[in-house]
């Protein structure tokens, strides 16, 4: 019996091992993985402009078909899906080619518009349909064409220059012309406009008027409707001013034009005239400069719009600026001329309205011909103690000074109104008018410094 039971155990044994090796055979032909096969490689034919395409972020970029044995990584699904929402235009891709695996995979060779990405994609099941991984872009957007046609280079020769498409919407979109300097003084029409889709940047197609072989798409800020300071330099005069003892420059780059100026083209004798009172004038001297000589013929009828000339100047004497005698301070009668300073209540409390303007005008003087700002000049008359005055009340007579109850002399206090000051007076031509505001009734009782508000 013991015998029996020791080979039916023995059986079992061995029937239970038969199994669980099967069952293990089994498992490992399951879990050998298998790959699927691409087809022939078949370049797209189609538009080109057509086949730019856009991550949607569900795929990775590998070097074959991501399913064929061998395929590598070239952009994660991580990496395709920040693409994807990117806002940069670089970041399209350029479909150029395709596989179908034998499994009915469509895969597409693609390019990232700037060159940074290239491989396969999974591209739906349909050839020449773009799904899955990528989808139909337009990288650009039609945008209204502005009313005005004619435009120049806003600053010939910076980075913003002429593209067959504008950059990175179309794959190796190239310069047209590598630097816009040579445009400078070029006009272009435009003919039509459009936004980078991603970015949302406004770009003009436009054609040189001076050379229509020239055309291209530019972005519009790089434009403006009036001609640039390049078109004005060569339809001007350009006018140095140098300190005529120094040999320093004091003034450079003013321009002089005339209605009439044409790039390269000669004065003549009315322009030529016209430039050299120009250069005389107010408007163009250097402030507290005079002209060194008094010929002031410093450009001939021969001489060209677009050249320069060099003018030799002269530094003005010093000047001051005078007070004006306002309301405030003075009236017909001779009494009334008498104002009081805070400096001056020690003493006998009264100054000549003469005598502060002349203070004025010799302790604040600059150079001919210069102004003065606002903020100085209140300076300055603070600094005179001219801020607050006080002017004596007289009783009807006209020359006696008026007083209170206890004896002490009767005056109105005035404060300065800074904000009445102009903001630049010229020194050596102008006289300064102040203009105070009343602040009260005040007493001063004889031998005292202090004023008492009534």
């Amino acid at each position: 019996m013991q015998s029996s039971l020791k080979k039916s155990v023995t059986l079992g044994l061995a029937a239970l091992s038969l199994a669980g090796v099967a069952t293990i055979a089994g498992t490992t032909s399951a879990s050998a993985k298998s790959y699927a096969t691409a087809g022939a490689y078949t370049t797209l034919k189609t538009d080109a402009t057509a086949r730019n395409v856009a991550s949607t972020g569900t795929n990775a970029l590998y070097t074959k078909p991501g399913t064929v044995k061998g395929a590598k990584v070239v952009a994660s699904k991580a990496t395709m899906k920040s693409l994807a929402s990117s806002n940069k235009s670089a970041s399209y891709f350029r479909a150029y080619g395709q596989k179908t695996t034998n499994r009915g995979s469509v895969y597409y060779r693609v390019v990232s518009m700037d060159g940074k990405y290239r491989g396969y994609i999974y591209g739906g099941t349909t050839a020449g349909t773009f799904a899955g991984g990528i989808k139909t872009a337009s990288t650009t957007t039609a945008a209204t064409t502005p009313t005005t046609k004619t435009y120049y280079l806003k600053s010939p020769g910076t980075a913003n220059t002429l593209w067959s498409a504008p950059k990175y919407t179309q794959y190796k979109a190239t310069k047209v012309i590598n630097s816009t300097s040579a445009l400078a003084t070029d006009s272009f029409t435009v003919d039509s406009a459009a936004t980078k889709t991603k970015e949302g940047s406004l770009y003009y197609h436009v054609t040189d008027n001076n050379n229509t072989k020239v055309s291209g798409w530019i972005y519009a800020g790089a434009l403006q409707t009036g001609e640039n300071s390049a078109i004005t330099s060569a339809k001007s005069v350009t006018v140095n001013y140098v300190d005529s003892s120094t040999g320093k420059s004091v003034k450079s780059g003013v321009l002089i034009t005339a209605s009439d100026a044409k790039s390269g083209a000669a004065l003549g004798t009315t322009d030529a005239a016209t430039v050299n009172t120009a250069i005389g004038s107010s408007t163009y001297l250097p402030a507290g400069y005079s002209l060194t000589s008094s010929t002031n013929t410093y450009v001939t009828s021969t001489d060209t719009w677009g050249s320069s000339v060099t003018v030799p100047v002269t530094a003005n004497a010093a000047a001051g600026i005078t007070i004006a005698s306002s309301s405030a301070l003075s009236s017909t009668t001779g009494a009334n001329d008498k104002l009081t300073t805070t400096d001056a209540l020690a003493a006998d409390a009264s100054t000549t309205v003469a005598t502060a303007q002349s203070n004025f005008t010799k302790d604040y003087t600059g150079v001919s011909g210069t102004t003065a700002s606002q903020s100085d000049l209140s300076a300055a008359l603070t600094s005179d103690k001219l801020n607050t005055i006080y002017v004596p009340v007289y009783e009807s007579d006209g020359t006696t000074q008026s007083t209170n109850s206890t004896g002490a002399k009767l005056y109105t206090k005035y404060t300065l109104n800074t904000a009445s000051l102009p903001t630049g007076i010229t020194f050596g031509s102008t006289s300064l008018a102040l203009t105070y505001n009343a602040a009260g009734s005040y007493a001063l009782t004889s031998g005292s410094s202090t004023m008492t508000a009534q």
